[in-house]
């Protein structure tokens, strides 16, 4: 059966680690990570290993990179000629944050397992409204398209 995104549902890491699904719908950067990470705990079981893994929304903050990443190109692409914006929540948290995740999975002994990391759940329209407080001369969209919520709103699980 197929699962639903509606405001009541809390997601959890089975919404998007199904290889079937990821291929279904054509998600190719999902399946590969995916794939790798199934391959990561086949390899840590058959060498008796303890994994971590994790698994952060999109990423946020300072670039160490002077290129643009995907998480930043969303905003980027809105910025630079969108005249709407999609009706839908911007899921993301700051890169120093995941740096700490990385560092006290790696420092607990305890650590093990899978990690998703958010921080904020927001809709673009109020994240646009910070971009606009930041740089006030930029020309952002003020129309959310129409036929363009494809994320709706709904609950992470704050458990492990």
């Amino acid at each position: 059966m197929e699962k639903i995104l509606a405001p009541d549902v809390v997601v959890d890491e089975t919404w998007f680690s199904d290889p079937a699904v990821c291929a279904e719908r054509k998600l190719w950067y999902q399946l590969g990570k995916t794939l790798a990470q199934q391959a990561a705990w086949e390899f840590a079981k058959n060498n008796r290993m303890n994994l971590v893994t994790i698994h952060p929304v999109f990423v946020l903050g300072p670039l160490l990179q002077p290129t643009i990443n995907n998480s930043i190109e969303i905003l980027s692409n809105l910025i630079n000629g969108a005249q709407e914006y999609p009706d839908a929540y911007y899921r993301s948290i700051d890169v120093r944050d995941v740096a700490y995740a990385h560092i006290q999975a790696l420092e607990i002994p305890s650590a093990s397992g899978r990690y998703c990391l958010i921080e904020r759940d927001v809709h673009f329209s109020k994240v646009l409204k910070i971009v606009q407080q930041h740089y006030p001369t930029l020309h952002l969209p003020k129309k959310c398209g129409s036929g363009l919520n494809y994320l709706t709103k709904y609950g992470v699980s704050k458990e492990k």
